[in-house]
């Protein structure tokens, strides 16, 4: 199957992979070979990828992503999102300060659309730093 992994910043994948993992609104899926077609939004989470049937978990590339849209058809999964990084990307404490400024200004919010603005930038910053952690983990 392939895999096409869009940001508005390019292409930050594109290529057969055997299997991807996706957050969605009603769960984590796996879309592998000859899945049915499929289009349905992606919520905040980690894109986990593997490449080859054998390979352990532990060899999965992950990428942090906030959203965006997948659509599945003859054998191609295109996934569409704002940003999507690698751990490498990410830099675990600007992320940890972006948290501990998002709880504030979720503790602070004084109504229900800043309540909701800070709990997103919480969960971006949280899926950050779970794939970034993933990283260790591989090496």
């Amino acid at each position: 199957m392939r895999f096409v992994l869009t940001a508005i910043s390019g292409n930050k994948y594109d290529g057969d992979v055997y299997e991807v993992v996706l957050p969605t609104l009603d769960g984590r899926i796996g879309v592998m070979e000859d899945h049915m077609p499929l289009f349905s939004v992606i919520s905040t989470g980690a894109i986990s990828v593997r490449k080859n049937a054998h390979d352990p978990d532990s060899a999965m590339e992950h990428f942090a992503t906030y959203g965006g849209a997948i659509e599945v058809s003859d054998n191609i999964l295109r996934v569409l999102v704002d940003e999507a990084n690698l751990p490498e990307e990410i830099n675990e404490q600007e992320a940890r300060e972006a948290m501990v400024r998002a709880e504030k200004m979720k503790a602070e919010a004084k109504d229900q659309t800043s309540l909701e603005h800070a709990q997103a930038l919480l969960d971006r910053q949280s899926t950050r730093l779970q794939v970034a952690a993933l990283r260790h983990r591989r090496h």
